[in-house]
């Protein structure tokens, strides 16, 4: 099948759109880190923390990461399966949904529209649109999957197909609601329930979004990128069942020390460490995948991105089933230890996975090569660099919230007030923007890289 029969307008045009909601997301983190610093850049009524915070996580999470799992996942299925997309037409109305879904979330959080459940705050006409959009890649995705010319299916379409159904399950069962009118709604579950369910999804929306659709990236990209075979798809697909299998039982891990039943709390501890097994499956297939040539993390460009990329989603699934611990946890829970734990994730393994996968797909649909190597360098050191400084500063600020907070008279009266432990965090928060101002001009070379590349591109096809 020649390239030119694959619907690359489309893949072009949810990577476009997923780096301008990415833009978004990122700058308005910025601002929300100093607001806790500098607390007069809250400016009521929309641009305080309550409205910024949720417009930030959606805009990142669903605007950059959905468009740009959209985007890359057509690309992946398409080649996979040797046959361009089932419904191309239905694939271009997506990219126009998504887009006007997103921009409508955007002002419906800012303007206090709210569920008030995490990673699912958007009210239930929006939930509609969000799984009509689902629906709609589901249907190109399983139809080109069903209809492929390639037999042999790659861990990378496991990965596909997981994501899809799972995010299918969690979004609708956690988005359940009693609309109260137009723009209202209250969660079908109340108390506990609404808890355990709310966390069920949400820690499994960070695994379906977050670790699975980047995975599928990884398995694909890194053999493309370096010329080097995975080293053990066995390994691969072993590792595939046993992170599904385990993964969707371990939310209760965030509810530790609630009312949440003790045998619940204590399930999702078990299976989020067996989730340390799958996990460094994958970093092991990584590691070994460029074992018999580390040179190319000097010679290939793209091969650091993805390597330091599967590193930090290693420390991920090390740190976070550790703070699952209800030893650990009675410490740090509640502090900014996971905020560290969080943007390790994101910033590190699935921004560095992810646009080193944007790296590889848009000089490959413009038959061309990336504008400049030194410039995605700069921008892997920059985002690199910026990320472990806002990670290690939010891990030591939330350390010592929790000694802090724990720390008492020998009458048994706390030691230190609510006001003297905020005071102390003040050095953490600005080091913290510190770190994500060097990020965000990390991501600005991303962003102009591209731009550049995608100009080259239409250059040179405008005078072959």
């Amino acid at each position: 099948m020649s390239d030119y029969a694959y619907d690359n307008q489309t893949v072009k045009g949810f990577i476009v759109s997923s780096i301008f909601w990415g833009v978004v997301g990122i700058l308005i983190g910025l601002w929300i880190s100093i607001q806790f610093w500098k607390p007069e850049w809250n400016i009521p009524p929309f641009f305080t923390y309550g409205r910024l915070r949720v417009v930030h996580t959606n805009g990142l999470a669903f605007g950059l990461g959905v468009g740009a799992i959209f985007g890359i996942f057509y690309y992946i299925t398409m080649r996979l399966t040797r046959r361009p997309l089932l419904f191309p037409k239905l694939a271009r109305v997506h990219l126009y949904l998504f887009n006007i879904v997103i921009a409508l979330a955007a002002v419906s959080l800012f303007a206090g529209m709210t569920q008030a459940l995490e990673y699912a705050e958007l009210e239930w006409p929006l939930d509609i649109g969000v799984v009509i959009l689902w629906v709609i890649f589901a249907v190109n995705i399983f139809g080109t999957i069903i209809k492929r010319k390639e037999e042999q299916m790659y861990v990378s379409l496991w990965y596909i197909m997981a994501t899809v159904i799972a995010v299918a399950v969690l979004y609708i069962v956690n988005n359940l609601s009693i609309p109260a009118g137009p723009f209202k709604s209250y969660h079908l579950y109340a108390g506990v329930n609404s808890a355990n369910v709310q966390w069920w999804y949400g820690h499994n929306a960070v695994g379906f979004i977050f670790t699975t659709p980047i995975l599928a990236m990884f398995y694909y990209f890194l053999p493309k990128a370096t010329g080097l075979p995975i080293y053990s798809h066995r390994l691969s697909i072993i590792a595939f069942w046993s992170l599904i299998f385990a993964y969707l039982w371990t939310g209760a891990h965030h509810l530790v020390y609630t009312p949440l039943p003790d045998w619940i709390q204590t399930l999702a501890i078990v299976f989020t460490l067996f989730l340390i097994a799958p996990s460094w499956g994958s970093v092991v297939n990584g590691y070994y995948t460029v074992g018999g040539d580390w040179e190319k993390m000097r010679t290939n460009y793209l091969t650091k991105f993805f390597i330091l990329g599967i590193t930090f989603y290693g420390l991920q699934t090390v740190q976070g089933p550790t703070q699952g611990l209800r030893t650990v946890s009675q410490l740090i829970h509640y502090t900014d230890w996971v905020i560290g734990h969080v943007h390790m994730g994101t910033m590190g393994w699935v921004t560095m996975t992810t646009a080193a996968s944007i790296y590889y797909v848009i000089p490959k649909i413009y038959n061309t090569e990336i504008y400049s190597v030194k410039v995605a360098d700069t921008h892997f050191w920059l985002v690199l660099i910026g990320q472990l400084i806002f990670s290690i500063t939010m891990w030591i600020a939330g350390i010592q919230q929790g000694v802090l907070w724990k720390a008492v008279n020998p009458d048994g009266s706390l030691k230190y007030t609510f006001m003297e432990v905020l005071v102390k965090n003040y050095p953490f928060w600005q080091m913290r923007t510190l770190g994500g101002v060097i990020f965000t001009i990390g991501m600005l070379f991303f962003i102009y890289n591209i731009y550049r590349t995608i100009r080259k591109g239409k250059a040179l096809a405008a005078t072959a």
